[in-house]
């Protein structure tokens, strides 16, 4: 395995009053050519909405994009007629496929909602869009290494995705405790909460690992209680 660690103050930031966000690859305004994504993840952002706040109805097209909240509630409605209140536990995919339009709001009008959310590229464009949550809060309390978006869209107890060569994986892992890292031709590691030590380097909350040619028994452990961390494999 080779890998990269990209430390949480390299990341782009984003600040308006209603919203903090970092992004670990180019997004909107922020631009570097050699930070455009990596394997078939195009976005990856940490968002925190202020309590009633949000993103107003936007169109997006040809894009599996994954919502993973880490606190709070966010309050999803497209114009394909879906709607839902996504909480920690609740994976949901949205494919924009050949065009939708939706609105993401924080759902407490008292509390932050903290999120990351990820962009992959799909197989083909013009697809049909497409929407699809799972609670997988049972599997990840259970410990270990759970997958939550699957590249096998007959996998039970994991949303599936228009891209075969992906798939998500997150763990909450006590304070020593181990997991392997998923294999892959490119593995994305964030770490979400807490802190972990991965290939000889120490990552702290918003740091991520970039990593190729990951084959069997590459572990990642925690360094402290409650780490949270977020994988992204592609074959």
């Amino acid at each position: 395995m080779e890998s990269t660690v990209f430390k949480a103050d390299q990341r782009f930031v984003t600040q308006i009053d209603w919203l903090e966000a970092k992004h670990c690859f180019s997004f909107g305004p922020h631009y570097d050519p050699d930070n455009m994504g990596f394997g078939l993840l195009v976005v990856f952002n940490e968002d925190v909405i202020a309590p009633g706040k949000g993103f107003g109805t936007h169109s997006h097209a040809d894009m599996e994009i994954v919502t993973w909240v880490l606190s709070g509630k966010l309050e999803h409605k497209d114009s394909s007629g879906n709607q839902g209140v996504i909480e920690p536990g609740k994976v949901q995919r949205m494919s924009a496929g050949s065009g939708i339009s939706h609105s993401e709001f924080n759902a407490s009008a008292d509390e932050p909602c903290h999120l990351t959310q990820m962009w992959v590229l799909p197989e083909a464009k013009g697809l049909e869009p497409g929407y699809e949550e799972v609670d997988v809060s049972e599997r990840l309390a259970a410990g270990g290494l759970v997958k939550i978006v699957s590249a096998n869209k007959e996998e039970d107890n994991c949303v599936s995705m228009n891209q075969s060569a992906a798939e998500m994986f997150v763990t909450t892992l006590a304070d020593s405790e181990s997991v392997d890292i998923p294999k892959g031709s490119a593995v994305h590691m964030f770490v979400a909460a807490g802190s972990c030590q991965a290939d000889g380097n120490e990552l702290v909350h918003g740091d991520s690992l970039r990593a190729i040619d990951v084959a069997a028994d590459n572990r990642v452990s925690a360094t402290s209680p409650d780490t949270h961390l977020i994988f992204w494999a592609f074959s």
